[in-house]
């Protein structure tokens, strides 16, 4: 048993957490890859090592995976201090280059000289497609305004389709039910952000992020738009670019009247908020959310106004609705506070209206024993509290939202 301890001991000296073990990077400049302060590290990694996130079989593991900062030109390394052998049980280590290539282009460098040389080439990659819009950031760091632009490519622009495969990559880092999609499917939509900046007098460009888009069929000639992925890459994150890439495409496919409404594929908690905020901009504007408009009530005016101008449909218009209300009530007055809360109350008691009514089918067919178990789990004092903590946590995430309105 001793021997059997010590062998195990001995074993899970050689397991590396991957998430800390895989080293990312977007490389501008060729000091870049000796400069710890540029590395990031994935969120996930799940669907190449397992739900344990772990590698066996190396101690000090580091799996470098670098990318040029805008063609994403990719180098692998993989570097560790010490390496299981034969003579410890015969077990094997985990081949991870081989699984870091099933995800990465063939045509990736292993070579550090080889990925520096085309470093050079940085200078001629351009943004694929058609810019819609440009903004700019300040940097505090710099002291400098930072400039991005926000474009729409075709997986037919030549050299995006080699470009796209390279990018979405990060994907599997950094979204957790991630997958890569059909790109010969010719309804996806693609919309990237770049920073653009300066080297030695050129005028370069760094990926910043980008969104997949898929338009569904809505019958009888209609299109709904559909966000399937967004990613803005760790190095930019918390600077404002997903408001900005998301307010970008509401206002593209306001170009396009046979779109319907935009929606998203399993949102992100994240991702609700950024578009209660995105969404919450663009309709305080509107004529039908205007104050004297709002504490009259939510209105069918509202739902066609934001349907027709910013293609949102009824459910987030809804919702949109009960920020901007709560924005414009004094919920200091105790009669005011309390027509929000019972508007708010009203929306969220469907559920438990639901449940009441199964409630009373259950009298009518179930024998007593078999209805104590039921009623046990549909009390109604459990549910008012639960219809409380349900407001309060809405409440708290509006609030939110009004706070970055205000900073907007």
């Amino acid at each position: 048993m001793a021997a059997i301890n010590a062998m195990e001991k001995k074993l899970a000296e050689y397991k590396c957490d991957t998430n800390e073990a895989i080293c990312l990077k977007l490389v501008r400049f060729p000091e870049d890859l000796e400069d710890d302060s540029t590395t990031f590290h994935p969120e996930y990694s799940h669907q190449l090592f397992g739900d344990d996130e772990v590698a066996f079989g190396y101690k000090g593991l580091q799996i470098q995976l670098f990318c040029s900062a805008g063609n994403l030109t990719t180098l692998l390394n993989v570097k560790y201090t010490s390496k299981v052998t034969d003579t410890i049980d015969c077990v094997e280590p985990d081949d991870v280059e081989s699984k870091i290539r099933e995800i990465i282009p063939a045509s990736s460098c292993s070579n550090t000289e080889d990925f520096v040389s085309l470093l050079e080439k940085e200078a001629k990659f351009k943004p694929f497609g058609t810019l819609l819009h440009t903004y700019s950031v300040h940097n505090e760091d710099a002291g400098e305004d930072i400039m991005y632009q926000i474009y729409k490519a075709e997986m037919s622009c030549p050299g995006f389709q080699e470009y796209h495969e390279r990018l979405q990559t990060f994907l599997m880092w950094f979204i957790e039910t991630a997958s890569f999609i059909d790109v010969d499917d010719e309804k996806w939509d693609y919309f990237l952000i770049f920073e653009k900046y300066n080297k030695d007098g050129e005028t370069l460009f760094a990926t910043v992020g980008y969104m997949t888009v898929y338009n569904y069929y809505v019958y009888p000639d209609k299109t709904r738009p559909r966000v399937s992925q967004m990613l803005i890459l760790p190095p930019f994150q918390g600077e404002g670019h997903g408001a900005q890439l998301l307010e970008a495409i509401h206002r593209y496919y306001l170009t396009v009247p046979k779109v319907l409404d935009i929606t998203a594929e399993d949102p992100s908690e994240s991702y609700i908020k950024l578009r209660d905020f995105v969404h919450a901009k663009l309709c305080q504007s509107l004529p039908s959310f205007s104050p004297d408009q709002l504490i009259q009530g939510f209105s069918q005016k509202m739902v066609e106004e934001v349907q027709e101008k910013l293609k949102i449909n009824k459910k987030h218009a809804r919702r949109v609705y009960e920020i901007l209300r709560l924005h414009n009530t004094d919920m200091s007055d105790l009669e005011h506070a309390k027509a929000y809360r019972l508007e708010i109350k009203r929306r969220l008691v469907g559920p438990y209206k639901k449940n009441q009514r199964e409630l009373a089918k259950m009298r009518k067919c179930l024998r007593p024993e078999e209805l104590g178990n039921q009623m046990s789990q549909i009390d109604l004092q459990t549910q008012h509290e639960e219809l409380e903590k349900s407001y309060q946590d809405l409440v708290e995430e509006y609030r939110r939202v009004l706070e970055r309105l205000a900073q907007a």
